[in-house]
């Protein structure tokens, strides 16, 4: 009797494989290859969108990473090709409102008390303005007096979230104090997106 149920239960994860391997199958090749590449391969940037490739250049404290970049004062972590991909299975989120949320790290001179602010605007067509947000919910993209008072850490770290109102070709621009941070990124959806499922062959 046992071994009848071993044998049944094997034959389910069975059936489970095989289906799941059917049903990949009806995924393009094309879009298989592009989660599989770098997100260059993805799209690759138009003309007059200068997207920014990370310096390395890695905040105080932290372990060295390609995606790293900034200057001597502000730093933040980018894709290495230049371009934000949400992509089914990836990072990030779509929302309700159909804007793309994704993580984004902030780094600063911890002596600077300074607020950190963060806007963006799109540089290909029109958009509304790129919202920025803290882990808790607070706005960094409203200028004071707008922006509630926040009170940074001694660490001179922040983690974020942009939210992106569209695909398209972004400038995003840091700012604590007199220091500030520039950066064009492309923002690439692939199919639903992190939420939804990917695009099949009709």
């Amino acid at each position: 009797m046992h071994r009848r149920a071993t044998a049944m239960v094997l034959c389910f994860w069975l059936i489970l494989l095989l289906a799941a391997t059917a049903a990949a199958g009806h995924v393009t090749a094309t879009l298989r290859r592009a989660l599989a590449a770098p997100t260059s391969a993805v799209l690759p940037p138009p003309p007059g969108c200068p997207v920014t490739r990370p310096n390395g250049r890695t905040p105080p404290g932290e372990h060295p990473s390609r995606g790293h970049h900034g200057n001597d004062a502000l730093w933040t972590a980018l894709w290495t090709a230049g371009q934000v991909v949400f992509a089914p299975g990836g990072p990030g989120s779509v929302e309700p409102d159909g804007s793309l949320a994704m993580k984004w790290p902030w780094w600063w001179d911890a002596g600077v008390r300074a607020p950190l602010s963060v806007q963006g605007r799109r540089l290909d067509a029109p958009a509304p303005p790129l919202r920025a947000i803290t882990s808790d919910g607070r706005r960094l993209d409203l200028p004071p007096p707008d922006a509630p008072p926040f009170i940074y850490p001694e660490s001179g770290f922040v983690a974020s979230a942009l939210l992106f109102p569209s695909t398209g070709c972004w400038e995003v621009t840091g700012k604590v104090g007199e220091a500030g941070l520039t950066f064009v990124t492309l923002v690439v959806k692939v199919g639903g997106g992190p939420n939804g499922p990917p695009p099949s062959v009709p």
